[in-house]
């Protein structure tokens, strides 16, 4: 378990996510209805993504270099999230 909280943990909106993938935010709520990426509902029955998970998600993405890549532009042998 994290040491932070679930109340204090950092959440992104889709189209946060979405910028740091560099795709469309209806990508990332595809991805979330697909089970590759958690969400969590708000009360109006927004989704949110946690912070922690997403930046995770881009380092698996992204090659070992801190330069970030497009998602449609893989490395060989690295299945797209899409």
């Amino acid at each position: 378990m994290s040491g932070q909280s679930p109340e204090s943990e950092q959440l992104l909106t889709p189209s946060e996510v979405a910028a740091l993938f560099r795709v469309d935010p209806k990508t990332v709520t595809r991805w979330a209805k697909a089970g590759k990426l958690n969400s969590i509902r708000t009360l109006g029955g927004h989704r949110r993504y946690r912070a922690s998970e997403v930046h995770a998600l881009l380092e698996a993405q992204s090659p070992a270099s801190s330069v970030s890549v497009p998602p449609h532009v893989q490395p060989p042998g690295v299945p797209p999230l899409r």
